[in-house]
């Protein structure tokens, strides 16, 4: 069986994929591929993983889970989605790296499901939003809290790739920046339930909706309802196009309020967030969906 785990990141899609996902759950089931309600299994395998950081997965522990995720559903790809598998928000960028627990966390799933295929899809956020987004959702009072005191500058999302490449050849990644996603979201979903790459999809605009004025969207499906054959990299330029002329400014304008943040700062941080996207893009094992 292939499980297929989305592990966020944190202040990324915010449970977005998981929605999408279980709109199109009854389409996916015809292919075998399960999407569980998260009432099922984000709890258990949360403190299942916990309890494994002292002691080794029990010989029935993969059918115990399965029986409760599943309910007797039968799956040749089950789908899962956790923002937390890796680490709460408030440990997301500690140790001087970020989800320094992230290895650790696959050596545990790979007990839980020996034998299984384990593939993770994550999108990636520029550090200079992430970090202030993700600050702002912890209790902690410090901003060097968060980081442990580190350079924000030396945070770098390749450095988390490389670590899950060396210790987990074997697990497949997918990776995007969350940058895109109004704009990929559809193929995003397509490969996480691993159907056909035209394949319709329920809520595969949902994001675009989101910042683009309810007048944009009128006209968008419009045009794509007038012209129904198109491929993926037709749609995109399309919805480029649209958004040039009608994106929501408040919805795609971010405010940054840390203390000490310049806008130089920013810009620093977004040039290597660039660089850094650009090299992980080239990983071998990476699936990369970019525009």
């Amino acid at each position: 069986m292939q499980v297929i785990f989305h592990v966020g990141l944190h202040r990324t899609d915010e449970d977005r994929i998981l929605k999408c996902l279980l709109k199109n759950r009854g389409d996916f089931a015809e292919d075998g591929a399960v999407v569980p309600p998260p009432g099922r299994y984000r709890k258990l395998i949360g403190q299942t993983v916990a309890a494994l950081a002292n002691a080794e997965a029990a010989p029935d522990a993969r059918e115990i889970l399965l029986e409760e995720i599943l309910e007797g559903e039968t799956a040749d790809r089950l789908l899962l989605s956790n923002q937390n598998l890796f680490s709460l928000p408030k440990f997301a960028a500690s140790g001087g790296m970020f989800y320094h627990k992230a290895v650790a966390r696959i050596d545990q799933l790979k007990q839980l499901f020996p034998g299984d295929r384990i593939e993770l899809f994550f999108a990636l956020r520029n550090p200079a939003t992430f970090l202030p987004a993700l600050f702002d959702k912890v209790p902690l009072d410090e901003f060097s809290a968060l980081t442990d005191g580190a350079d924000p500058r030396d945070l770098r999302w390749s450095e988390l790739v490389a670590r899950l490449r060396t210790a987990h050849r074997d697990v497949p990644l997918t990776i995007w920046c969350n940058e895109d996603s109004p704009l990929i979201w559809a193929q995003i979903i397509r490969e996480m339930a691993g159907v056909e790459p035209d394949r319709k999809i329920k809520g595969g605009f949902d994001l675009l909706g989101e910042i683009m004025s309810h007048e944009g969207m009128k006209r968008f499906r419009a045009y794509l309802k007038e012209r129904p054959v198109m491929t993926e990299i037709q749609k995109r330029r399309v919805m480029v196009a649209f958004l040039d002329k009608y994106a929501r400014e408040d919805a795609i304008e971010e405010e940054l309020d840390l203390p000490g943040w310049t806008e130089a700062l920013v810009d620093e941080l977004s040039e290597i967030y660039e660089e850094d996207v650009f090299e992980i893009a080239r990983m071998p094992g990476v699936n990369f969906i970019g525009l």
